[in-house]
């Protein structure tokens, strides 16, 4: 593992064990473990190897297990579960991956906060803090080093809502979410986490595969 504890150390962040971090982690774990739906728009950065993709769009949920990330930058773009399977369509290749739920990597501990399944103490060893304004920005070690991330920071505000979220892959990359608009509890239907292929689309389901 990198020496994470001297970058840390570097970027203003102390160890954190007082009684206000714990306060926001649980009410963190609060908003989101009650939310039944929850609506945001979002920002996708990733990067790797000095290579930056930005992506964007509007994010819906619905427990358990469905959600939809629908992109405007690539327009057309679609991620979606609806609760059994995941569907990932890009438009540009007319290619549409199916594969099960359970397999989609992306869905582990960094995002368990939109599945409502988010428990800090048991996924993270440890935190790290630092004000950001008015809010708190929380940097978590895993627990286990056999897990894709090595490193999850994210910014909380006042009202235990996550406005911005980085995980630090095992391969050096970096995805970078910023949420705006959130929206908890709004009324989402059915038509919006069940997804149809376009019939000029081949689909590759990957969800057979043992």
């Amino acid at each position: 593992m990198r020496t994470i504890g001297l970058l840390l150390l570097a970027a203003g962040l102390t160890p954190t064990r007082g009684a206000g971090v714990d306060t926001l982690l649980k009410g963190l774990e609060e908003h989101y473990n009650s939310a039944k739906t929850l609506q945001a728009d979002f920002v996708q950065t990733y990067t790797n190897r000095g290579r930056k993709t930005t992506e964007k769009g509007a994010l819906y949920l619905r427990k358990p297990g469905r959600m939809r990330w629908q992109y405007t930058s690539p327009a057309g773009k679609l991620w979606v579960s609806d609760g059994e399977f995941v569907y990932s369509y890009d438009p540009d290749e007319k290619r549409v991956e199916k594969s099960k739920l359970k397999d989609a990597g992306d869905l582990r501990a960094p995002l368990a906060f939109l599945l409502g399944k988010l428990n800090f103490h048991e996924d993270f060893r440890q935190f790290e803090s630092a004000p950001e304004g008015s809010d708190t920005k929380i940097t978590a070690l895993p627990k286990s080093d056999k897990f894709p991330y090595t490193e999850v920071s994210f910014v909380a505000s006042p009202n235990f809502t996550i406005k911005r979220l980085w995980v630090k892959g095992a391969d050096g990359s970096l995805m970078d979410y910023v949420f705006d608009n959130e929206k908890k509890d709004p009324l989402l239907t059915d038509a919006l986490f069940k997804f149809k292929a376009p019939p000029d689309v081949a689909v590759v389901d990957t969800s057979k595969v043992n």
